[in-house]
């Protein structure tokens, strides 16, 4: 069986693309980083997404990471040498690639052994499913940097967990085990380690089985039920504040407890 292969890369990272039997798979190489992405592979990451359609015979794209990493979200050591200007735009590109798998017409799964914190758990809710191992952590604390989320950010944690919760993970900045997650339905399926990336392609080969229409028309009726409300979408916040995030990207580089300065409500 032939397998093509395209790779990225960014000194020690790549992005890789294999794609066989009608998947394509894709897998974010950077364990120095525990995966981290910087503002150029989120491009790459996007230019990848798009790839994918351009061979007719992909039918379902598996989204995994390195080793035993997802993806730790940004890399916030290039965030502290940005400016405010620089990182709102890395947001943009974040958010695009983001969306770019959100909005594939074909079924994404995401395979997560490991950390998916940040950006990368908002890149691993943008597959319509998720299988992931006991070593699989979620969360999102960006409290501690000053990073803003905007609505579309919260709506993919709201629209699976609800309100009240996607509040906790962001005001205390807790990391959900595996067996958490999978209880409130953020991993779709928990497997053991060694068996993670046989049931991810089996599972892969499963949906790939199926109706292309019907794949595509349930994707399409899910995504206009959960975004059914307009005001969902209204506005614009920025992803960065310019007091918190230049502090919080300091005290992680620093390795320091952030020292924010209260300031007055808008």
């Amino acid at each position: 069986m032939r397998v093509g292969i395209r790779r990225m890369t960014e000194e020690q990272a790549k992005i890789t693309l294999q794609e066989s039997a009608g998947l394509a798979i894709i897998t974010i190489k950077r364990p120095q980083k525990r995966n981290a992405l910087t503002a150029n592979m989120w491009n790459q990451l996007t230019e990848i997404g798009e790839k994918v359609l351009e061979n007719p015979k992909n039918r379902v794209v598996l989204l995994r990471g390195y080793g035993e990493n997802f993806t730790a979200g940004s890399d916030i050591k290039e965030f502290h040498e940005m400016t405010l200007e620089e990182a709102e735009n890395s947001f943009v590109l974040m958010e695009k690639a983001i969306s770019t798998f959100e909005n594939l017409p074909i079924p994404t799964i995401g395979v997560i052994n490991g950390p998916a914190m940040g950006a990368g758990l908002e890149l691993a809710l943008a597959c319509d499913i998720r299988i992931g191992s006991p070593k699989a952590r979620l969360g999102i604390p960006v409290g501690k940097l000053g990073i803003t989320l905007n609505n579309k950010f919260a709506a993919r944690l709201v629209n699976l967990i609800g309100p009240s919760l996607t509040k906790d993970l962001v005001y205390t900045g807790r990391i959900l085990r595996a067996e958490e997650a999978h209880r409130l339905g953020m991993l779709n399926y928990l497997v053991e380690e060694n068996n993670l990336d046989r049931y991810a392609i089996r599972m892969g080969k499963l949906v790939a089985s199926q109706s292309p229409a019907s794949l595509l028309a349930i994707k399409k009726s899910v995504a206009e039920c959960v975004n059914s409300v307009p005001e969902l979408w209204k506005g614009s916040t920025p992803f960065v504040d310019p007091y918190d995030f230049p502090e919080g990207c300091a005290a992680f580089v620093e390795k320091r407890i952030p020292r924010f300065v209260r300031r007055p409500q808008k």
